[in-house]
């Protein structure tokens, strides 16, 4: 269902509020470089400093800006069941292609309660889901044995995996466990190229932000088989893949859109701030190599 490059998007504030008319230009510029599908509200979108009500209506200007160009694959993960299917069901009515749901975090459930959080969704909305597994930032790991299990109990809801683990292993686990219409997406930029031959299909992605083009020519040249020019590409973007965590995400990302693009302030909500020199110094440097400044 889903492929290429897919950028999780920044929220765009301004003076602390929802900067829209900036959001809806980063809506079209994606689109008119070449992403193949947006992700609103995930962890690059600042989703945990939104209220419910900011939340939802980020997706819905997602959606209604990408006016079905491309999908939206709507950030709905909470640790909070009931919450998470609270923006399932609103994404849904918005329109949204699929739900990306994180594996709750804090609380560090089970893989039996990872089973039950992730059944119950399924269950109770028709809302396609891809699992997002980044255990890096929630602690609890989704197995590719409850992966591959909640494929079988529900597979026509499950139909994708962000993953964002590290682990390349994986992707063949996946595979081999579901079978190969399961659409794998790498959740981490730098690991995309090997991702990608070992099965992947995409990335949802935060260098994406600020280099959609690259970023979906790159994609394009794995879909190919062009390993020479995904190669190459991959080098150029490089620099910037890890630029963009030199300091806490998405401060270095915001500061490489308000260079690209001023429309984009380079504000952040507490607990998170702008990044510091040392980090805005390697994406000046990044965004030269990359042929973006």
């Amino acid at each position: 269902m889903f492929s290429g490059s897919i950028p999780a998007l920044v929220t765009p504030f301004r003076d602390g509020a929802f900067d829209e008319p900036a959001f809806r230009k980063l809506v079209d510029w994606q689109i008119e470089n070449g992403s193949s599908a947006l992700v609103p509200c995930g962890t690059t979108g600042e989703n945990s400093t939104l209220s419910n009500a900011e939340h939802h209506r980020v997706i819905e200007v997602c959606v209604e800006q990408a006016a079905g160009r491309v999908p939206v694959i709507a950030g709905c993960g909470s640790n909070d069941t009931m919450n998470a299917l609270l923006h399932m069901n609103f994404s849904k009515k918005s329109g949204a292609a699929a739900a990306l749901l994180v594996a709750p975090y804090y609380n560090r459930p089970s893989q039996a309660g990872l089973l039950a959080h992730f059944s119950y969704l399924a269950e109770h909305s028709d809302l396609p889901i891809v699992l997002y597994n980044v255990p890096g930032r929630t602690v609890t790991d989704i197995q590719p044995e409850t992966v591959c299990e909640l494929a079988r109990r529900h597979p026509e809801r499950f139909i994708g995996i962000k993953d964002a683990s590290g682990d390349l292993s994986r992707v063949t686990d996946h595979r081999m466990g579901i079978g190969p219409d399961f659409c794998q997406l790498s959740g981490d930029d730098e690991l995309a190229l090997p991702f990608n031959a070992a099965g992947g299909v995409g990335c949802i992605s935060v260098t994406a932000n600020v280099a959609p083009k690259l970023c979906a020519q790159f994609q394009q040249a794995c879909a190919e088989n062009e390993l020479a020019l995904a190669r190459e590409l991959n080098d150029q973007l490089y620099p910037l893949h890890y630029a963009m965590f030199e300091d806490a995400s998405p401060g270095p990302c915001k500061y490489a859109l308000s260079r690209v693009h001023g429309w984009v302030a380079n504000e952040l909500r507490l607990p998170l701030v702008p990044c510091g020199e040392v980090a805005m110094r390697a994406v000046d440097a990044a965004l030269e190599h990359a042929g973006l400044a």
